[in-house]
Formats: structure tokens, C-alpha cells, sequence
């Protein structure tokens, strides 16, 4: 939060803004008087500065755009969607190929795919298998995604993440 008015502590602040011709520095009294006279308030920008930096503006309207400028940064981020696909060591051709299907349409969405192998019991016999499994899902997939990170046994999962390959401006 920043200081206003009568809350600046500082003896002398350094005044800038639109209706400062030349930044200079003031006694706290001055830029006061000189706010009061403007009809407008001393807001503390930069408190950390010898002497702290001040303006003289309408703090409502700082606000405002202070506001303004942080829900424009946040509409640009970009949120990543992560989506799961689950395979079995024994997954047949058909089931394959269907999985295989809505990984593509994910990726084409622009979201990254967390493929991974789930052992059950003694199928953890077949790890090849789950292996071979992701690597082949990672090759078919290579021309709309990129391989994050290779085909990794954590506990009684083989995970791989694929991201999409960056989007083309349109």
C-alpha cells in the first residue's frame, strides 16, 4: 500500500509528475502545501529512494489504473491445461489408436499431455512393454508435440509429458 498525505514519515521527498515542471526535492511541509493547492494528494511511489520519491496526483485514480495495468498483465499469462491419458502394459491396437486420437486433439488445443503406464500387481513384469508403449505414443505424436520429459518408472507408473509444439501466430 502506498503512503498518502499526512501518512509520509519522510522530512524532504523528491517530487516528480505531470504538473512538476522540474523534479526537485521538497521539505514534506512544501509538497503538502503544493498538493493542497492542486487539490490533489502526495502519494509515496518509491519509499525505498533517499529521499523517497513522491507524486502529486488523484489517488483514486491511481488506483484505478494501478488495477487496470495488473488485469491486463494477468489476461496475457497464459494458463497451461494439463491433461491425463492412462494406458494399461496390455493395451490392444484399438484402444491405442483411440487414446492416440484424443492425445492429438489435446495437443492441437494447446494443452500438455501426461501419458503414463499404470501397473497393476505383476504387471509390473512388463515394464518394457509400458515403455515401449509411451515411446511409440511419443513417436506418433512428434510431428504436434515435443517429448518434456522421456518415459519415467515412478512407483507403479511409467509417466511421460509431451507439450505441444509452439503454436504458429495467426
Amino acid at each position: 500500500m502506498h503512503k498518502i498525505n499526512n501518512n509520509i514519515r519522510a522530512r524532504a521527498v523528491r517530487l516528480v509528475g505531470e504538473n512538476i515542471e522540474n523534479p526537485e526535492v521538497y521539505s514534506i511541509q512544501d509538497a503538502l502545501k503544493l498538493a493542497d493547492e492542486m487539490e490533489l494528494d502526495l502519494v509515496e511511489i518509491s519509499p525505498n529512494a533517499d529521499p523517497p520519491v513522491c507524486k502529486i496526483i488523484d489517488y483514486q485514480k491511481f488506483l484505478y489504473q494501478q488495477k487496470k495495468k495488473q488485469k491486463e498483465l494477468k489476461s496475457k499469462t497464459q494458463k497451461v491445461v494439463l491433461k491425463e491419458i492412462r494406458f494399461g502394459p496390455n493395451t490392444d491396437e484399438h484402444d491405442y489408436l483411440f487414446k492416440l486420437k484424443h492425445a492429438e486433439k489435446f495437443l492441437e488445443e494447446g494443452a500438455k499431455v501426461k501419458a503414463f503406464v499404470f501397473f497393476k500387481g505383476r504387471t509390473i513384469l512388463f515394464k518394457e512393454k509400458g515403455e515401449i508403449l509411451l515411446l511409440r505414443l511419443a513417436q506418433d505424436l512428434e510431428e504436434i508435440g515435443k517429448v518434456e520429459q522421456m518415459p519415467k518408472l515412478e512407483g507403479k507408473r511409467m509417466i511421460m509429458f509431451i507439450a505441444p509444439k509452439a503454436a504458429k501466430k495467426k
